[in-house]
């Protein structure tokens, strides 16, 4: 789920680069022809700077292609199985009104219109994927009829027809959240505990009892209906209350804005809405608040040109990680037991706004998705010195009409691209438990952080932030292997090489990591 539109600003991100990494020692190479910039990358591995808490995920947003029948269904099923991620983020969206609300239309004359026909098969196929892994469930979307407007508000016959007209109103015409509440109790249940009985005492049979680990309450409520602090987490409480008492073990993820994200601008309200939703003063007795959630995409501003484009996501980054200090304060002075998920991590570009009324399609180029697998390696390692528990990169599929330049992989074929292999490869390699120790690359353009695992590798996680190579040396890299993904890489898995020096080259947006000799 990406923020609110009307919060959008028009941006132009297209960046025509070529990015290829590659050995000093490969034949070819033809960077070798011309000196190249250097980042002599130092590590003091003796010196710990914190222990990672920090788990690299993604998030899955249902929409048509995500349907059986779907002619890249069975691929990005296999990439969530393969990826084997903890605390994926299942999401249902509100621009396809019948693949995720369970509920259209208000119950009336002893009837309701309670349907699960389309959502469940997805639903299904994500828990088959996902088994053996926690995962955050979001059905975000609050049925329309809760919510006070001048008229009803329609939605589209066709399941597989998007509507942006579908969010209205903000202000619900039950006060007390008792419907919310109850319509979201009987959702779990229908997913927990094989079922539920309706507003008119019918019962509705499911057959499922999937475990739940997180349920996220609501979504990106500074922009979707515009919640206050207050509203919302009287909200919070009353939809808490009611799941808790279909399922006690269940944990919540609160809050879920969007306002935190550089591409819209801080919102003026963010800092109070965690000083409010925080204090537990602002809950009802006994409400957990186990986590927190909110977002975070980069994008140029308007004037930007594609040569200048790396040069505004990483500053935009740098801008939300400010943020986020700022939001751990807060955090561990009001409610320290308190996790943290940024569960939507990504970049967009300006076509992301308004392509999906754009008609011809204009084409990413390749070299976009190797700029934004590089920003999300750069927010992880960062965030994991933070100290927070959940980076979650946005998203598995998105295609025209639906933020293109978030998927992770080809919406044609199914084919991960470099966005989704910069995660795996992170996966693969770092996770809670590592210890960060103090590293520097001696250089504004290279990212280095350095960690020992539990087992006691050393790895060292290296992002280029510009579009062009650097030679890069670190003391005892001989004999090491290296993993990345670039340009040359392309929609294909992380490529591998062994050094025989202590240099290397690191080409343009490359993220690799390197696997230290024992």
């Amino acid at each position: 789920m990406k923020l609110a539109l009307a919060a959008r600003p028009v941006v132009t991100l297209w960046v025509s680069l070529v990015v290829i990494f590659c050995s000093c020692s490969r034949k070819g190479d033809p960077s070798s022809l011309a000196p190249q910039e250097k980042a002599e990358v130092t590590v003091k591995w003796d010196k710990v700077l914190t222990v990672s808490k920090t788990v690299p995920t993604l998030q899955v947003v249902v929409n048509p292609l995500l349907r059986r029948g779907s002619k890249i269904h069975d691929r990005v099923f296999q990439s969530v199985r393969d990826l084997g991620a903890d605390y994926i983020r299942y999401a249902t969206w509100f621009p396809y009104p019948k693949l995720g609300i369970a509920e259209l239309d208000p119950p009336k004359d002893g009837k309701t219109s309670w349907d699960f026909s389309l959502i469940d098969p997805m639903t299904e196929d994500f828990v088959n994927a996902n088994a053996g892994h926690p995962a955050i469930f979001n059905f975000s979307t609050v049925p329309q009829w809760m919510v006070k407007t001048p008229e009803p508000v329609p939605y589209p016959a066709d399941p597989d027809q998007v509507t942006w007209k579908y969010l209205r109103g903000t202000e619900f015409r039950d006060p007390t959240f008792k419907e919310l509440a109850d319509y979201y109790g009987r959702l779990v249940s229908w997913y927990t505990q094989g079922g539920f009985t309706d507003e008119y005492g019918r019962r509705h049979e499911s057959g499922h009892h999937y475990k739940i680990d997180y349920w996220e309450v609501l979504n990106e409520v500074d922009f979707e209906h515009s919640l206050s602090p207050e509203t919302y987490t009287r909200a919070y409480d009353a939809i808490v209350e009611s799941v808790r008492k279909v399922d006690p073990q269940i944990k919540f993820v609160g809050m879920v804005l969007a306002g935190t994200s550089p591409n819209v601008g801080l919102d003026l309200d963010a800092p109070a809405f965690f000083q409010y939703f925080l204090d537990h003063k602002n809950h009802k007795p006994g409400v957990p608040l186990d986590m927190i959630s909110y977002h975070c995409y980069v994008t140029p501003t308007p004037d930007e040109t594609m040569q200048t484009a790396p040069y505004a996501v990483f500053e935009q980054a740098d801008h939300f990680l400010d943020i986020v200090r700022y939001i751990q304060s807060i955090r561990r002075r009001l409610s320290p037991e308190t996790g943290t998920a940024i569960d939507e991590v990504g970049s967009m570009t300006a076509d992301d706004v308004f392509g999906k009324r754009a008609d011809p399609f204009r084409p990413i180029p390749d070299a976009y998705w190797n700029l934004s697998g590089a920003v999300y390696a750069y927010i992880y390692a960062q965030l994991a010195r933070f100290g927070v528990e959940v980076d979650g990169e946005s998203q598995l599929v998105g295609f025209p009409s639906q933020y293109p330049s978030v998927s992770m992989v080809d919406w044609d074929t199914g084919q991960p691209n470099a966005r989704f292999w910069v995660l795996k490869l992170i996966k693969d390699h770092f996770g809670p438990g590592d210890k960060l120790v103090e590293s520097d690359s001696h250089s504004p353009y290279v990212y280095a952080q350095a960690f020992v695992t539990p087992q006691g590798q050393r790895r060292v996680l290296l992002v280029n932030k510009r579009s062009r190579s650097f030679e890069v040396s670190l003391p005892g890299l001989s004999g090491s292997e290296i993993s990345y993904v670039d340009q040359s890489t392309g929609f294909q898995p992380p490529a591998s090489l062994q050094v025989t020096g202590n240099q290397f080259t690191l080409r343009p947006y490359a993220v690799a990591v390197v696997k230290m000799p024992k």
